[in-house]
C-alpha cells in the first residue's frame, strides 16, 4: 500500500512495524499566519493496518529551539481518500479549539 499526502504541517512520522517507520519534514515557513506548504509525501506501507501517522506542528524560531504548536496521531487504516480537516492537540492531549490542518490523502 502506498499513502500519498499533500501536506500542511511541519513533521510527519509513520509509526508501525519496523519496515514502515518513516520521518519527513516540510519546508520552513517564516512569518505566516496561515501557512500553506503544498508539499507531497509518499509513504510505502508493508502493514497499513498497524501504521499510525503522527503529525507535529512547530513554530520555527531562528534564535531558540522551535516552539511546539500542536500534534495528532491517526491510524492509517481509518483514512479515506480526499481532503480532510485534521484537529490538533496540545502536549496534554487536549484538543486545540478552532485549529485544523487541511490534508489530502490518496492511496495507490
Amino acid at each position: 500500500m502506498v499513502l500519498i499526502l499533500k501536506e500542511s504541517c511541519r513533521q510527519l512520522y509513520i509509526i508501525g512495524v519496523p519496515a514502515d517507520y518513516a520521518k519527513q519534514r516540510t519546508k520552513v515557513k517564516e512569518d505566516d499566519w496561515e501557512p500553506v506548504w503544498d508539499q507531497e509525501f509518499t509513504f510505502r506501507l508493508a502493514v497499513p493496518e498497524l501504521a499510525l501517522l503522527r503529525i507535529e506542528v512547530r513554530e520555527y524560531d531562528m534564535s531558540e529551539k522551535d516552539d511546539f504548536g500542536g500534534q495528532t496521531c491517526l491510524p492509517v487504516s481509518e483514512f479515506k481518500t480526499g481532503i480532510r480537516a485534521i484537529p490538533l492537540y496540545d502536549k496534554k492531549g487536549e484538543k486545540i479549539p478552532s485549529v485544523r490542518l487541511l490534508m489530502k490523502f490518496q492511496f495507490t
